[in-house]
């Protein structure tokens, strides 16, 4: 009889772009995709950090490149993904938190988060969506949620709300992009220990009611999004589309 055998987890010979690519969840997704045989493209907005950034992949031996830029600008985001594309892969890791209860939030504050977290991943999956149809390639779009796409946080209020709109989209866009072989997904993890979440980790108030949600008892690190990653963008992973891969620790399972 033929056995059957476990699809490629591995990259070569694929383009993955990844934004909020210089430090936390976004670095390890590029490490992680880079290590997997794909040519990765960094982009963020900090150009030394990303350059120093590239250059360390690079002398790991890694295909990589930097793209500066800033994907709250809509029209910019649009040209260079027109202009260096098509990528077989999207991690959107760019993001961005104004914690405060609900009732002290601000317009400002509202409309920064949102900027970054919904609008702005909006037109850069399309972005990436338009150059693979234009091509007549597949490809695997991977949306950097987060648990509180799935369920409240104190003081959370704007960001969950971000968080819970990426979902439907990223559900909206897999089924209208079935059709040519794209799939979009979101990978939604709890608290990871990155310089994002260090204001939130360093209250041992806020880090005790984590430690007490999460059933496997501890704060997530970088590692533990990697092979996720590479799980979604592979062909591992060929059958999910408009689904979340959620890395939690138990925190939704009750």
């Amino acid at each position: 009889m033929t056995l059957p055998r476990t699809p490629s987890f591995r990259l070569d010979g694929k383009r993955a772009l990844v934004t909020g690519a210089t430090s936390g969840i976004g670095l390890a997704a590029a490490c992680a995709l880079a290590g997997a045989g794909a040519e990765v493209v960094l982009a963020a907005r900090g150009v030394a950090r990303l350059d120093a950034v590239v250059a360390d992949l690079r002398s790991a031996g890694f295909v990589a490149s930097a793209l500066p830029l800033d994907i709250a600008d809509i029209a910019a985001t649009e040209a260079a993904v027109g202009a260096h594309g098509p990528f077989d892969v999207l991690v959107n890791s760019a993001g961005m938190a104004r914690h405060a209860p609900a009732l002290d939030t601000t317009v400002a504050d509202y409309d920064a988060v949102a900027a970054v977290n919904l609008r702005a991943a909006y037109f850069l999956t399309r972005a990436v969506a338009r150059g693979l149809i234009a091509a007549g390639r597949p490809g695997s779009l991977i949306n950097v949620s987060s648990q509180m796409g799935h369920v409240g946080g104190i003081d959370r209020a704007v960001y969950c709300a971000t968080k819970h709109g990426l979902e439907g989209m990223t559900k909206t866009m897999a089924i209208e992009w079935g059709r040519h072989g794209i799939r979009v997904n979101t990978l939604c993890p709890t608290f990871i220990r990155t310089p994002l979440a260090a204001v939130t980790l360093d209250n041992p108030e806020r880090r005790a009611w984590i430690e007490a949600k999460i059933a496997l008892g501890r704060i997530g690190e970088v590692e533990d999004i990697m092979g996720p990653v590479v799980f979604l963008a592979s062909a591992a992973s060929s059958l999910m589309t408009g689904a979340s891969l959620v890395i939690d620790g138990g925190w939704t399972a009750e």
